[in-house]
């Protein structure tokens, strides 16, 4: 079984499961989203005191905190029991990218010009979190639903927001990717 846990899986079993979850979800009338997890942590811990918006059934949704504990938990297994070692295998056309901008190709999982401890705990890397930690919060508050929520079930259930909501991630993103990431760096 490990052996089996360990080997790349084709691209398309992810679309599988996705989907196996989603009809589950659909049926039994829930919706699927990992930024309102934070939302009921704030309410769980009392903010609804303080902030209406806070003030909520939180307990209804306390289903949906199982998937944040099984996310981490599941990236803690893979990590410590799974994995290789091994540099994640990237295509060549993406480590010359990468080159351009002046970041080495991944040792691990991940670039460590942009994810590492030292990158971090700079001044530049600091704000960037921080700031990136703001839009990201911000903005999947203001869109109404995170980028999981709004492709994954918005989209399952033919919600034009949501498609609207999805193609302004993309354009976001290929901002970010061909326009400020160079500045950035």
């Amino acid at each position: 079984m490990l052996e089996l846990l360990s080997q790349p899986w084709p691209w398309y079993t992810s679309g599988i499961l996705i989907a196996l979850v989603m009809v589950l979800l659909l049926f039994f009338g829930k919706s699927f989203g990992f930024s309102s997890n934070l939302r009921v942590i704030c309410a769980a811990c009392g903010a609804g005191k303080h902030t209406k918006f806070f003030d909520f059934d939180w307990r209804a949704q306390s289903w949906n905190l199982l998937f944040v504990v099984g996310a981490v938990l599941g990236g803690w297994i893979s990590s410590e029991f799974l994995s290789n070692g091994e540099a994640v295998q990237i295509s060549q056309a993406t480590i010359q990218d990468l080159r351009a901008l002046g970041i080495a190709a991944p040792d691990s999982l991940q670039p460590d010009k942009l994810f590492s401890l030292e990158a971090i705990f700079t001044v530049k890397g600091f704000l960037i979190m921080l700031l990136g930690g703001f839009m990201i919060g911000f903005g999947s508050r203001y869109a109404g639903g995170c980028t999981s929520g709004h492709a994954i079930s918005g989209l399952s259930n033919l919600q034009l927001p949501s498609l609207i909501a999805v193609i302004g991630f993309f354009i976001g993103g290929l901002i970010m990717t061909h326009l400020l990431l160079p500045f950035i760096l």
